[in-house]
């Protein structure tokens, strides 16, 4: 019976592991975990009201709970995600490729700062911004495609995301005015 016990004891706790790859180094003090690399680094406190601990292991970083309750062991996998994505923007970086498309009236595109200027679009007299975040470039490649790059994943999507918003067409048939600036293609960078 006391066996038993212990079985069940073990058998209350959820790990999940992340390797560490080489040249990659990550610093972890309570719940704010720092990760180095080639690229950069990124650093993030992880604030959830679930018991959740984080430890680094010999080439792994190991993240567990007790007793886990199934918001518990979808936190534990959250955190195990977001350390991957950071891993592997400090190593490789991410790209997102976006597509300006005109049918009407010709968009004139520049990066001015830390924002991104449409001009004429629609025909509009006044330009559209979009907001470029810290830590991310904008790069435009001729008249079609803007390349936005970064070491982390939620910034370059949502400055890919902030250049989309900026062109959407409203009060008009969107199957007439397709004009607009879109995401085709998003991921890892190429090196």
């Amino acid at each position: 019976m006391y066996i038993e016990g212990i079985e069940m004891v073990l058998a209350a706790k959820i790990e999940e592991y992340v390797e560490i790859p080489d040249g990659v180094n990550i610093d972890i003090d309570g719940m704010k975990v720092k990760v180095s690399g080639p690229k950069g680094t990124l650093e993030r406190e992880f604030k959830t009201k679930e018991e959740i601990h984080i430890d680094k292991e010999e080439g792994k970083i190991k993240i567990w709970a007790l007793f886990p309750r199934r918001r518990t062991k979808a936190m534990v996998g959250t955190v195990r995600a977001h350390i991957n994505n950071m891993i592997t923007g400090v190593t490789k970086g991410y790209t997102y490729k976006l597509r300006i498309h005109y049918r009407h009236f010709p968009m004139n595109v520049s990066v001015e700062g830390d924002r991104v200027v449409i001009k004429n679009f629609l025909g509009e007299k006044y330009p559209r911004y979009a907001e470029i975040l810290d830590g991310v470039s904008v790069k435009i490649k001729g008249k079609e495609e803007i390349v936005v790059e970064g070491i982390d994943r939620e910034k370059v999507g949502q400055t890919a995301a902030n250049i989309e918003q900026a062109t959407i067409v409203r009060k008009r048939d969107p199957r007439v005015f397709v004009d607009g600036i879109y995401i085709v293609e998003k991921g890892v960078a190429n090196e």
